[in-house]
């Protein structure tokens, strides 16, 4: 029996979507990222539970492992029968290395249907376009373009824009043509590069959503050891900073990464939170986390423990 979720609105595209997103990262196995294999069998159980939990939402990319997190959610779906309809799985293209053609977008459309299985693919993310030339991706017939006539045809459902550099997601956001925006690493506890950004999506009324929000994992580390943040060394400030917060939260009666996650939930401005989740007793912890009751007090601890701009992954531009 699926688990009641309270759904929320995803901007205007009529979607809706629980508060916490499960990320499908790790569901390909990237032990470079996440440390650990994670084996076919293990994946596809881990969504099957997902299928039965609080989390109706689901997101992956067309290149996380070169399809294979894809693929196992597909299998999970078919495993359970089909995909409940009050689940949403959300995809990403891919350029598969340089190549962000048009015609690379369409291709990577096909895959990602073929490898989910679930027909009409209700939104899909332009990827990471910070690391490809913005007047190629732009260009008549290029990816965006690709991405916008899909979506006309009723060949997908919904557009958006998931990327990291706050600064060039600035510029593919004013374009006006995607209704979500996924930002990730850049809206944590320990990183606010992303508030102009958020303020513009606001005021272009698309929907968010924020990934990443254990930066990396760092975050969810109560050792000490970790000293990346996202996907970069971490500067001896933003470490400082947050062996601080760890022991705020030791006091207070939780730990970092169920504060992490909380900070974004509970910030109305994100329609959902995206969180990696690879081994089933993960999935009731991140919920138990999304839901974390601390007073007031806690937060503004926490806050005053934020480092300061400098330390951020990026530097904000305000136009």
């Amino acid at each position: 029996m699926t688990a009641t979720a309270s759904l929320r609105p995803l901007g205007a595209t009529g979607i809706e979507v629980s508060r916490v997103t499960l990320g499908g990262a790790p569901l390909g196995s990237m032990p470079e990222n996440f440390g650990h294999e994670v084996a076919e069998a293990d994946a596809v159980a881990l969504v099957r539970a997902v299928l039965e939990s609080g989390i109706r939402t689901i997101d992956t990319s067309n290149g996380y492992s070169e399809g294979r997190s894809e693929r196992r959610i597909g299998l999970a779906i078919a495993a359970a029968g089909g995909l409940p309809p009050d689940v949403v799985v959300i995809t990403k293209t891919d350029p598969r290395g340089s190549d962000y053609s048009g015609d690379r977008v369409r291709r990577s459309l096909a895959e990602s249907a073929e490898r989910l299985g679930i027909g009409l693919l209700p939104l899909v993310h332009l990827h990471d376009p910070e690391f490809h030339d913005f007047a190629d991706l732009t260009a008549r017939g290029g990816a965006i373009d690709a991405l916008v006539t899909a979506r006309e045809r009723g060949e997908i459902g919904h557009i958006g824009l998931a990327g990291g550099d706050v600064n060039v997601m600035r510029r593919y956001l004013d374009l006006g043509v995607f209704e979500v925006l996924l930002v990730h690493n850049r809206w944590t506890l320990v990183d606010r590069s992303a508030g102009p950004l958020l303020d513009r999506a606001a005021e272009l009324g698309v929907g968010v959503v924020n990934a990443a929000v254990l930066g990396g994992g760092i975050l969810a580390d109560e050792s000490g050891r970790s000293t990346s943040y996202g996907y970069r060394p971490a500067s001896r400030r933003t470490l400082e900073a947050i062996s601080r917060m760890r022991e705020t939260c030791r006091r207070w009666d939780a730990t970092l990464g169920q504060a992490a996650i909380r900070f974004s939930t509970r910030d109305e401005r994100f329609a959902s939170t995206i969180v990696g989740i690879s081994r089933p007793q993960r999935i009731q912890q991140t919920l138990d986390a999304a839901a974390l009751d601390r007073p007031q007090e806690f937060w503004d601890e926490l806050e005053s423990l934020l480092p300061g701009t400098a330390d951020w992954l990026d530097h904000p531009v305000h136009r």
